[in-house]
């Protein structure tokens, strides 16, 4: 997602660009980013302004997927980036053929044919069959040829592989990045490291990528550090009941002691500090909350209820500036049952109304 900082940008994000973290921070107009898909079981968000120029005649897309044994996650991921409107109308419209500079066949893009035969004009609403596209799948990532997978893996694994394949600079050199130190100010030096990482990372994935800083004041010496890092989704805590409660812990103040502090880089050791983690760049799409958390003996799920806006979701509290970005709802994966068994579901807004999509 190019911002301001010199890096071209295509016509089509041209005015979502214009609302976004430039070298002068975010403009004071409202962004209204107008979709958006909720993960409820597992993710978050997939937030989309993109159009593509070209017409294109498309089907309801009201279809479903066929179960090929235990791949309920796959089809619940791929309806709702059937919903991605950047994403699809860029695989229906085969952009990807005129733009990959990679000397390998985008071999993933069959991706796009099961998109192609979900919003075919002439489908008689019979499931498409994604096997063929799960095979190629496979051979990329083999740790997905056993039982049940988890659906926020297969999405990041997905959009990783086929940023790969369709990637418009792969050969671009990767040297050490000169230190930050005398950055005149934190937004050109966060707009400095995004402009780098488009320079080696530039797809229509991308859409997917955004900007955390990450804050880290010295208790001792008060000297603020920042670090900027690309992210494709966030994994927000969930011990409360709002969509923005789970914000507000995620963007909270961290203690951290002498022992799980990184180096003050004014003292030269380690010293008691907070860390503050906030959103630099929004993502068109923007992936966030996370049912299933991890610890050092476990998996478990959170079954919490967590309530959440269906229109005009303000991530502008958690940015740079507190200036408006306004997100709306427009598809859900659920997740049904336990950590060891389950069932993967969609939910999905087109222009009549919410679908449900549950495989066939």
């Amino acid at each position: 997602m190019p911002g301001s900082s010199g890096v071209n940008v295509e016509p089509s994000c041209e005015a979502l660009c214009r609302t976004l973290v430039s070298q002068n921070g975010l403009r004071q107009e409202t962004a209204d980013i107008s979709q958006s898909v909720l993960y409820t079981s597992l993710m978050g968000l997939l937030l989309v302004a993109d159009t593509e120029k070209e017409p294109l005649t498309l089907g309801s897309g009201r279809v479903g997927l066929r179960n090929i044994g235990n791949t309920c996650f796959l089809n619940a991921i791929v309806q709702c980036l059937s919903h991605t409107h950047g994403l699809r109308d860029y695989c229906l419209l085969k952009s990807y053929k005129h733009e990959k500079f990679s000397k390998e066949d985008a071999k993933l893009m069959e991706f796009a044919k099961v998109l192609s035969g979900v919003w075919d004009v002439n489908s008689d609403d019979r499931a498409v069959n994604p096997k063929q596209f799960y095979n190629i799948f496979k051979d990329a990532v083999p740790y997905f040829s056993g039982y049940q997978q988890d659906a926020q893996e297969f999405l990041r694994f997905l959009l990783d592989k086929l940023h790969t394949e369709i990637n418009r600079r792969p050969y671009v050199r990767r040297v050490k990045e000169p230190e930050q130190k005398y950055a005149r100010f934190l937004c050109e030096e966060a707009a400095s490291m995004w402009k780098r990482h488009l320079e080696r990372d530039d797809s229509r994935i991308v859409l997917f990528a955004g900007q955390l800083r990450s804050s880290l004041h010295c208790s001792v010496c008060s000297h603020y550090s920042n670090t900027f890092d690309v992210f494709c989704d966030l994994s927000l805590p969930i011990p409360k009941v709002t969509l923005k409660e789970c914000l507000d812990l995620f963007s909270q103040e961290e203690r951290l002691d002498k022992d799980n502090s990184p180096m003050c880089e004014r003292c030269n050791r380690r010293t008691e500090s907070t860390k503050r983690l906030s959103i630099q760049r929004f993502p068109q799409v923007i992936v966030i909350l996370n049912r299933f958390t991890t610890s050092r003996w476990s998996i478990s799920k959170s079954t919490v209820q967590v309530s959440f806006p269906l229109t005009n979701l303000d991530l502008g509290p958690y940015g740079p500036i507190d200036s408006p970005i306004l997100y709306n709802l427009y598809a859900i994966c659920n997740h049904s049952g336990t950590v060891n068994m389950g069932h993967y579901t969609a939910c999905c807004l087109d222009e009549n109304g919410w679908c449900f999509y549950n495989d066939s």
